[in-house]
């Protein structure tokens, strides 16, 4: 069938058509439907595209410009010579699950089986998707805290679910439990927390934490919690989600090796929880991919085990390099939300008097030089213009990288006129290219 067929919807408009097929429905739900009705690539995509065309220096996607730690490369490479380049477990390789078990109890005091309540998956991206059509059926619905990442409307759509999201409110970027309450209905089947968070950087509080714990136990609502930065954190430890009381019987915990690592292209991930949930988990992820790369497996059991002091300097350099960046930003003239931990900064440019920060990120290749992300892709429409002017930039690349791409927005930004009502000033589509 041709997309054609289908209402035309703009990007902008949220409409998931539940007449649509599958593929559509996931289109519409990563709002990439244009006002034809045909889907689009996503904005890393055309951003990437963008960085490669002109030579700007990419702060929009969330991946490292530096390499795994050795000891991993050398035991991924040892596995590959020694015959381990065929399926793998459906579960997961034994020898990681054994040593997902142990970080659990070794960081956060958690005891989960190995064999039971554990399942190796391929990268953070799968267990979400398999967690969410694990427990979502057509006409629940998922929560989610606003910005987030494009895959879960994406694989909510694809489940026939609806997403019902929460704003986070700057400049703590904590949401209002008051909405947190009303987003809540007997229709709830999952409950998505991102913490560290995607793309602001914020960590929620114990207010916060508790009050997600108690909506999932009202409605009978599975936590999803997305965990993926939990070793990149930048003022002090990270606790999971399932440590809060009450929250371990109902939460699918997901992290994986890639940011920890730096390892995104091998996509290892896993989810942790109660034996009932992961069952269903697997059930359903062994029917996406089945399983990733035993040689990739067994080196991040390894990594795994790394002396605390690797995890420490990891997210120290990280933190130091995030703040070279909100500095470059703030010297160009933004106000910059301070990341707590994960890749990315986010930068408020109305004080430059920008307002409209995704036609700005379409300019700002050509004219400084530096790529990043407008975080309104990451809302829904209704709540799309309490974020129009932020911009978020990632600060997982090298510190050479980062002081030459906070150079060039120094000398954009001073190139600005000086009314901060001109078009220019405000990122219009009409000034320079769309």
């Amino acid at each position: 069938m041709s997309s054609q067929q289908y209402p035309s919807l703009p990007r902008t408009a949220g409409h998931i058509d539940p007449g649509a097929p599958p593929w559509l429905r996931a289109a519409q739900g990563a709002r990439l439907v244009d006002a034809a009705g045909r889907p689009g690539s996503t904005i890393f995509e055309e951003m990437t595209a963008a960085a490669q065309r002109t030579g700007a220096i990419n702060l929009g996607q969330g991946f490292p410009d530096d390499e795994p730690p050795e000891p991993l490369r050398a035991a991924a490479a040892r596995g590959i010579g020694s015959g381990l380049n065929q399926y793998a477990p459906g579960s997961g390789m034994p020898v990681l699950r054994r040593a997902i078990a142990e970080h659990q109890q070794r960081w956060y005091g958690l005891e989960v089986n190995p064999d039971t309540e554990t399942v190796v998956t391929t990268g953070a991206t799968e267990a979400i998707a398999a967690t969410i059509l694990a427990f979502c059926t057509p006409g629940s619905n998922v929560v989610v805290l606003e910005p987030f990442y494009d895959s879960y409307g994406a694989i909510a759509a694809l489940a026939g679910a609806e997403i019902h999201a929460v704003p986070l409110l700057a400049p703590a970027f904590q949401p209002d439990l008051t909405a947190l309450a009303e987003a809540m209905t007997d229709d709830t089947a999952v409950i998505i927390v991102n913490d560290p968070h995607n793309p602001t950087g914020t960590r929620f509080d114990d207010a916060t934490r508790a009050a997600l714990v108690d909506a999932a136990r009202r409605h009978d609502a599975v936590l999803l919690a997305d965990e993926v930065y939990e070793h990149l954190v930048f003022d002090g430890p990270h606790v999971p989600l399932a440590r809060v009381p009450g929250a371990f019987e109902r939460t699918v915990t997901v992290s994986s090796a890639g940011k920890t690592f730096s390892a995104t292209g091998w996509k290892v991930g896993w989810a942790t929880g109660p034996r009932e949930l992961i069952d269903a988990v697997r059930s359903v992820k062994q029917f996406l991919s089945y399983s990733s790369g035993p040689a990739f497996q067994t080196a991040v059991a390894e990594g795994l085990a790394l002396p605390a002091s690797f995890f420490a300097e990891r997210s120290a350099d990280l933190g130091e390099r995030a703040t070279i960046l909100a500095d470059g930003l703030e010297a160009a003239g933004a106000t910059v939300n301070r990341p707590r931990g994960g890749y990315f900064v986010v930068a408020d440019l109305s004080p430059l008097g920008v307002l409209d920060a995704t036609a700005l990120a379409r300019r700002l290749p050509d004219e400084a030089g530096v790529v990043g992300i407008p975080v309104g892709v990451f809302v829904t429409p209704a709540h799309e213009h309490a974020y129009a002017p932020l911009l978020r930039l990632a600060h997982c690349k090298r510190r050479d990288v980062i002081e030459e791409a906070t150079a060039r927005l120094r000398a954009w930004s001073s190139r600005l006129p000086d009314d901060a009502n001109s078009p220019l000033a405000l990122g219009s589509p009409g000034v320079g290219r769309a």
